[in-house]
């Protein structure tokens, strides 16, 4: 298989309707179940190339947001599909209250029935243009951020390549790279804050169409959460602040101390090592060439998967002018093959990035022989246990990428990962209280986001730089505009994967076969059962962040 013969024709909406008709004439005329699921299979034939196409869409304009070409197929897919998504809705309903459920149930299993059921209040007719507006204002944030320049270094530079300097060994770099890369937020403020002022406005508004007291409702259906609430999630940020805030300012303290400074300010964060920071030692293609070795060694069908991938140009990894920033992967339904999107800035993100991206595709390789469309992703909580699982079980080849500097970037890995939950839930807590109080003024915003850091990450010190100071940083998290309410899902699967690591230090064999079975059942159950069925502890269950907090000290000598 080649990307260049991925084909994702545009839908004709009379063709697709046909279909959508034709399948709802036999699911409500038939009393025949084998007849039933016969007609489905053509529904779910239809949606995967419908979602072949939308990936191909969304990736080419993510390569190019210049392309005008590109940028008009964009709008096209965004207007088509608010009437395709009414389309699904109408049958869906059907399905779900049809007399023949429990038949169709133990065909198809239960889990795509949970996911629809929690789909169906999510849309109405009513609100099809407030989606198509939503859409415009997430494109116009995305080419806003992806046509950054920033003069710095010699060179004109884009919010990811800035990136690059935060392990710089020169700390006035660091801090002045800082500078710019902040700088560039404060004079863009105006038009970032209008943009969010009008999606938070658009979501407030459809949730009360549908019948919502506010968009925190709607959004956890709509991003499927069917075995968890939003009381669940409270309790585990407030177990993120208990168990991991205080060691994570220990880790700061040590941090100090080992480079050499009073405290660390936010442009010495990402700065661990005073003997030179752990970078891949080669550039793209010999990154590349040393995956291939890695996953090869590792086994369990990832080698083979991975030189599918390589072979078959499913990756675009470098980083250029007119790409928007960030790091996916997606998947096309219709050939069962995944496609990693990246933007390698010569760090030790690159790795990191690299293979959490990996993880995303393997899994979406292992489950394409799900026979519903519905379980070749699990919900987005599930699917980072994959991504994040796999950077820690490739630790034992990084001296392929680092050489004598492995060590260095184990640690820091497993660090950052700790450091990383207090940061994640406050993405959390802040889109909660943003749309619980959809009213609230830009500068309110800002206010409400300085007060959630102070909280859970009260080490933050941003010197004089004025806008992430004053509660700006938030502007700088796409997921916030681009994906709502999709952020604590890394944390709650961070902790799972940080499981993960510690079962694999016990029982490196066992815990790859269960990492392997995970990734094949894809989406077909809920969160919570695919997280028992690998052997994990759910992460809000009580005690779970104690034990992984405790394994990550001991190993860190903190």
């Amino acid at each position: 298989m080649y990307f260049d013969e991925v084909n994702g024709p545009t839908p004709n909406l009379d063709e697709v309707k046909a279909i959508y008709n034709e399948v709802e004439q036999t699911i409500n005329s038939s009393n025949d179940v084998d007849e039933m699921i016969e007609s489905l299979k053509k529904w779910n034939r239809l949606r995967c190339e419908i979602g072949t196409w939308r990936s191909l869409v969304d990736l080419k304009n993510c390569q190019d947001t210049t392309n005008e070409e590109y940028k008009a197929a964009k709008d096209e897919s965004d207007e088509l599909m608010p009437t395709l998504t009414e389309f699904r809705i109408n049958l869906i309903k059907q399905l779900v209250n049809h007399p023949m459920r429990p038949e169709l149930e133990a065909r198809i299993k239960p889990q795509a029935f949970k996911l629809w059921e929690s789909e169906i209040p999510t849309f109405d007719p009513q609100i099809k243009q407030d989606l198509i507006d939503e859409q415009k204002l997430k494109n116009r944030y995305n080419d806003l951020t992806a046509a950054a320049k920033i003069e710095f270094d010699g060179q004109s530079q884009n919010l990811s390549s800035m990136m690059k300097y935060q392990s710089d060994s020169d700390r006035k770099k660091r801090q002045e790279a800082a500078r710019l890369y902040w700088n560039w937020f404060a004079a863009n403020q105006m038009e970032l804050d209008e943009i969010f002022n009008q999606q938070v406005k658009l979501r407030d508004e459809m949730a009360k169409k549908l019948g919502f007291e506010n968009y925190v409702d709607l959004a956890y259906l709509i991003m499927q959460r069917v075995d968890y609430s939003q009381d669940d999630v409270a309790r585990y940020r407030n177990m993120v602040k208990q168990d991991v805030t205080p060691v994570c300012e220990i880790i700061r303290e040590r941090q100090a101390a080992h480079i050499g400074v009073d405290n660390v300010a936010y442009w010495d964060e990402s700065y661990f090592d005073p003997t030179g920071a752990p970078m891949p030692q080669g550039d793209h293609d010999w990154m590349i060439e040393r995956a291939i070795e890695m996953f090869d060694e590792m086994g369990q069908e990832i080698g083979d998967f991975f030189r599918l991938m390589v072979n078959g140009n499913f990756m675009d990894l470098k980083i250029r002018d007119g790409k928007a920033g960030g790091g996916f992967c997606t998947f096309f339904d219709n050939i069962g093959m995944t496609y990693i999107y990246a933007n390698f800035n010569g760090t030790r993100g690159d790795v990191e990035v690299f293979t959490h991206e990996v993880g995303h595709a393997f899994q979406g390789y292992m489950s394409r022989e799900q026979a519903w469309i519905d379980y070749h992703w699990p919900t987005y909580e599930s699917c980072e246990i994959h991504s994040m699982g796999l950077e820690f079980l490739t630790w034992p080849y990084m001296e392929k990428f680092f050489g004598d500097k492995a060590d260095s970037f184990r640690n820091v890995h497993l660090a950052s990962s700790l450091l990383f939950l207090p940061y994640g839930v406050s993405v959390d807590e802040f889109q909660h209280r943003v749309y619980e109080n959809p009213t609230a003024s830009p500068a309110d915003r800002h206010a409400m986001w300085k007060e959630i850091e102070d909280k859970y990450s009260p080490w933050t010190d941003y010197g004089d730089m004025v806008h992430p100071s004053s509660g700006g940083r938030w502007q700088a998290k796409r997921h916030i505009y681009m994906s709502p309410f999709y952020y604590i899902d890394y944390t709650l699967a961070q902790t799972c994967a940080l499981q993960l690591w510690q079962a694999a230090q016990a029982d490196r064999e066992s815990t790859l076969r269960d990492y392997v079975a995970l990734c094949k059942r894809g989406g077909e159950a809920p969160f919570q059962d695919l997280v028992a069925s690998a052997n994990l502890i759910s992460p809000f269950q009580e005690g779970c962040l104690k034990n992984v907090v405790a394994k990550s000290r001991e190993a860190l000598g903190v």
